[in-house]
């Protein structure tokens, strides 16, 4: 039995990068010995193991067999007689399929084990798939595009990016789970270069499957490609601001469509679908003056009221990417001021228990604190 450490730990460590999170693999063992060596099982689709005192995911070596559509469908075969090598044969890239001894302390320990030439690749930066069975899995073509993003200065091999496309030709991209799409495109999102993961997804054809059609239509424009870029760089690395910014000239109706297709999170879903209407009421603003009516619907949309914070965030970021927003600051602490006690002072005895005459009292008080904000 040996413990090997594999996959993105052996490769941050090579480009200096710091290391969060190690994989291990375990040749020569079976599930009986690691159960008696007191590792606690806990995979489901193959044998992977906490270890009794770190809590590291310790997984046997295996070889895996395609047996249906989607990243879930193959059969997976781990043995003692599975080999390192054949274990790393499976993996996505060769920069991903490295390995190296550690020691039952978990410290790592000999040569860098790399039968598939990931050091080479890594050192002339290239994202190079490992073997054949890189076109059984369609969510490497997600898991590439991310790592585009991270590594903005890698090339993807011709030979690989064939691979992409003949993915994307296969139809496989839709048995993805909603849930691994989001989880890979949020990664992205937040990477050093989003661009880099949208470029991949238009190259390869994937944008057609994984994004909205106005979205794809929108990124195959190289003015609209630069400013988004230009308004990653301005927004900093929020996955919330830049999904926002992403999506800023889709109705909300289809990011709302969207976030349902991918199961984006509700936080992020709501932030640019109230970004996307924000946006409108200032492109709308460029042409006529504001209306308070108007404004008061986006501060209520918004939910200012109770989420003041959100509100700020949201106007500054529009701010960020180059609208005046100074008017609409003003107009939304002057409606934040108000004292909530003299406006239900303000109603008559009889009606302070009734939920609709005190609402229609706030509206009314903060269209007027609106209204002079845009008059002054």
């Amino acid at each position: 039995m040996k413990i090997y450490a594999v996959g993105g730990a052996i490769r941050d460590t090579l480009m200096g990068l710091p290391v969060h999170d190690i994989d291990y693999v375990v040749v020569g063992s079976s599930v009986e010995e690691m159960i008696a060596k007191g590792f606690r099982p806990v995979g489901k689709d193959f044998p992977v193991f906490l270890h009794p005192e770190t809590q590291a995911e310790y997984a046997l070596a295996r070889t895996e067999r395609k047996t249906g559509q989607g990243y879930k469908g193959f059969h997976f075969y781990a043995d003692p007689s599975v080999t390192l090598e054949q274990d790393l044969e499976r993996r996505d890239l060769t920069i991903n399929a490295m390995a190296q001894e550690v020691s039952a302390d978990e410290k790592q320990l000999g040569p860098i084990i790399d039968p598939y030439n990931g050091q080479e690749d890594l050192a002339a930066k290239v994202f190079r798939h490992v073997s054949s069975a890189f076109y059984e899995d369609p969510l490497r073509l997600l898991r590439i595009a991310r790592f585009a993003a991270r590594f903005p200065e890698f090339r993807i091999a011709d030979e690989t990016m064939t691979a992409l496309k003949a993915i994307v030709q296969s139809g496989e991209l839709n048995a993805l789970s909603a849930e691994r799409i989001w989880q890979e495109l949020a990664r992205g999102f937040v990477a050093s270069k989003p661009m880099h993961m949208f470029q991949v997804l238009l190259n390869t054809g994937a944008a057609k499957t994984l994004l909205p059609n106005l979205l794809t239509t929108k990124l195959g424009e190289e003015s609209f490609r630069e400013e988004l870029i230009a308004h990653f760089n301005d927004a900093g690395n929020s996955l919330e601001e830049r999904c926002a910014i992403t999506l800023v000239d889709l109705p909300a109706s289809d990011i709302r469509s969207w976030a349902e297709c991918i199961r984006m999170p509700i936080e992020v879903r709501d932030f640019s679908e109230i970004f996307s209407e924000l946006v409108l009421l200032l492109r709308r603003h460029a042409k006529v003056a504001y209306q308070s009516v108007d404004v008061l619907a986006w501060f209520n949309r918004a939910d200012i009221w109770r989420k003041p914070d959100r509100g700020q965030v949201l106007l500054n970021l529009a701010d960020k990417i180059g609208f005046n927003v100074s008017v609409l600051v003003a107009a939304m602490r002057n409606a934040q001021a108000l004292n909530t006690a003299e406006i239900i002072a303000g109603v008559e005895a009889q009606d302070r228990s009734n939920g609709e005459r005190i609402g229609s009292a706030f509206e009314a008080a903060r269209l007027a604190a609106i209204t002079a904000a845009l008059q002054s």
